[in-house]
């Protein structure tokens, strides 16, 4: 699979100023792994590229969530997360770093909008974020990450400071190439309607939530 860069523009926020560029998949026929067509993804940057080598920028890989990103759910903590991020970077650039968020259409970790839904109302009646993906044959975590790769390379960018609490992220952008020097954890948005969906994270998918809960 490979993907190209399209366009790019300012975007003025709530936040600061960034700057917004887009990628899409160079084959028209292209397929996520449940069959359903690609989409555009998004990089939003701080100081990037940057002539200066040595400064390693903040990165954070956030997959699309319509209900915590725009609708400020509080079944996950995506919303707070891609907010606070939004300000780190930020808050970094102004002490003389650099950054990006990448922000992938992976909706429902990988499984699409309607079958997070899906999960939803299995999560109501008592399921957990794990066993209401399978209780639907659907994957736990459908998400790829390849495409990571050329966006950060359009950028000049081959070593992270990457923002996760998911250890499986690092493992990939190492498998891509993408060092990743430094962890930076997360944790925001936690309240008492996500908190087992955040436990379920830790204590079944291995997400490094060390504290707060």
């Amino acid at each position: 699979m490979s993907y190209q860069f399209i366009t790019q523009a300012t975007l003025p926020t709530a936040h600061g100023l960034f700057d917004i560029h887009v990628f899409e998949d160079t084959d028209d026929t292209a397929r996520d792994a449940l069959g359903n067509r690609k989409h555009e993804h998004v990089m939003l940057t701080v100081g990037l590229p940057t002539a200066d080598k040595s400064k390693i920028p903040l990165v954070r890989i956030h997959s699309e969530c319509l209900t915590g990103d725009a609708f400020s759910s509080l079944k996950c903590d995506c919303g707070p997360q891609l907010n606070a991020t939004m300000q780190m970077i930020q808050a970094y650039a102004k002490n003389g770093g650099c950054g990006a968020i990448l922000y992938l259409r992976q909706e429902g970790r990988g499984i699409g909008l309607t079958n997070k839904i899906r999960a939803y109302a299995l999560q109501d009646q008592g399921h957990d974020t794990l066993d209401a993906n399978l209780l639907l044959d659907l994957p736990a975590d459908a998400r790829t990450y390849e495409m990571c790769k050329p966006m950060l390379e359009h950028v000049g960018v081959d070593k992270v400071k990457l923002i996760t609490n998911n250890p499986n992220k690092i493992d990939y952008l190492n498998e891509i190439g993408i060092e990743v020097v430094a962890r930076v954890p997360l944790l925001v948005g936690v309240n008492p309607h996500n908190e087992a969906y955040l436990n379920t994270k830790k204590e079944r998918m291995g997400h490094m939530i060390e504290n707060g809960l």
